[in-house]
């Protein structure tokens, strides 16, 4: 016995082959386009410049903290300077740079 319930006339079956046929001509474009070298190329530079953006964006949010951690350890809330703690920064930031320039010049001679 043969099954009828799928008997299909000969424009049916050529419709069928040209639909599937576009399908795959559309699907064959599709891979080209993703294989071709200048896409994998623009893809691996998307990568790197996204990966390159996140750590610039993680470096700059960590850099901001710690500059905002530093500045309210010298100055108060209202903005106004802490000298107590200003003072000795400055006149350890000043030694660190006369022995630099000391020991440059004594280099030179």
């Amino acid at each position: 016995m043969s099954d009828t319930s799928d008997i299909r006339t000969p424009a049916q079956i050529e419709a069928d082959i040209k639909r599937r046929r576009v399908t795959l001509a559309e699907t064959l474009d599709e891979i080209g386009v993703r294989v071709h070298p200048k896409t994998i190329v623009g893809d691996a530079k998307a990568k790197v410049v996204a990966g390159v953006d996140n750590s610039l964006g993680r470096a700059y949010v960590g850099a901001n903290r710690i500059v905002s951690d530093v500045r309210a350890q010298l100055v108060h809330e209202d903005g106004a300077p802490r000298l107590e703690r200003i003072v000795p920064v400055a006149l350890v930031v000043v030694g660190l740079v006369g022995m630099l320039a000391v020991g440059s010049r004594r280099r030179r001679d």
